[in-house]
């Protein structure tokens, strides 16, 4: 009996990724303008569905208020702005503090559970739109602009946001990556299954659920900084919708809950659906509403998931891999993971 970590598949779906990269960093050198965009919307997609799928899937946090921090991200990434800072340095600084607000949140808010918490994260993401809107500087519902990104050429600042996303979201999917596979992310997947059984274990629920509260109110807030960057305009209202929670929920039902290829996947269905079909209006929105239905009803572990258990295929191991050496005569050696 051997214990792997890493297949023959994950490394070569490493060397794959890496490749990828390469050409996604030369990409502005021949893109068009129109792709260049897109790609952007798609890396900011990725880092959404990855941010809720480590609160939701791999902390069981179940969160329907995310769209606090997007709007957060977006909103003091203005405001940073406005007070002279540059307007790529001022994203940083916003979702760090979105950060800081995360980690002051979490004091009273993992004391909830379930429905509770999140009920809870929508009622803080309506105070938090309602009191945006009483800063004179927004205008109420209508909004203001990041207008600091006008002293860069237009062309210019198109890459730069681009390159910005596309750093974003490698930095943060490896970061979560980096997590999930030390003992605080094996921790955090105890606590998900039985919260109790791991504090009997010598588990600190409240200091690892933290940790995964801070991280995706730091991400989602990058995100929602980003996608103010791509359109420029801020309009409350937008930005704390609660439809960014519920993509970010399609995203990681139709791919895999609590799988890290999963919300990759669910990222790049749901950017495919909305290029295709976001003309058709309101048909749009209910068909995306079905379809995550019928994933929970038939295929709850989503697509990565019911592909990783008929097959067993990791590309991106967190945990381990138990290979059991065949018997004389047996026709192949039998593996069971830990994932």
């Amino acid at each position: 009996m051997t214990i792997q970590r890493w297949t023959p598949l994950a490394r070569t779906s490493f060397v794959i990724a890496a490749l990828l990269l390469a050409l996604l960093v030369v990409m502005p050198a021949f893109a068009s303008v129109g792709a260049m965009q897109r790609l952007t919307v798609l890396f900011i997609y990725i880092i959404m569905a990855a941010m809720w799928n480590a609160l939701a899937g791999y902390g069981g946090l179940v969160s329907i208020g995310n769209q606090l921090f997007f709007g957060l991200g977006a909103y003091l990434t203005i405001r940073v702005a406005n007070a002279g800072i540059d307007p790529f340095a001022a994203l940083l600084v916003a979702a760090v503090m979105v950060a800081a607000i995360s980690w002051v949140l979490s004091q009273f808010m993992l004391h909830l559970r379930g429905g509770e918490f999140a009920i809870g994260m929508w009622v803080l993401a309506s105070i938090a739109h309602l009191c945006v809107n009483l800063d004179p500087l927004i205008q109420g519902e209508t909004g203001t602009s990041l207008i600091s990104l006008n002293s860069y050429d237009m062309d210019l600042r198109r890459y730069y946001i681009y390159w910005a996303a596309l750093s974003a979201m490698v930095v943060l999917l490896g970061l979560l990556f980096a997590v999930l596979r030390t003992p605080t992310g094996l921790a955090m997947q105890a606590i998900r299954d039985d919260e109790e059984a791991a504090e009997s274990l010598g588990v600190n629920p409240m200091r690892n659920k933290r940790l995964f509260f801070v991280l995706a109110g730091f991400g989602t807030a990058i995100a929602g900084a980003l996608w103010l960057a791509q359109v420029q305009s801020f309009q409350p209202k937008t930005y704390f919708s609660v439809q960014w929670t519920a993509y970010m929920i399609f995203m990681v039902l139709v791919g895999g809950l609590g799988r890290f290829e999963g919300a990759i996947l669910g990222a790049l269905i749901f950017f495919a659906v909305e290029t295709w079909f976001a003309d058709t209006g309101v048909w749009y929105l209910i068909g995306l509403g079905a379809t995550a239905m019928l994933f929970s009803l038939f295929l709850p572990k989503g697509l990565w998931g019911a592909i990783a258990s008929r097959s067993g295929v990791s590309v991106m191991p967190l945990g381990y891999r138990v290979r059991t050496l065949p018997d004389p005569g047996s026709p192949r050696d039998v593996t069971r993971s830990t994932e």
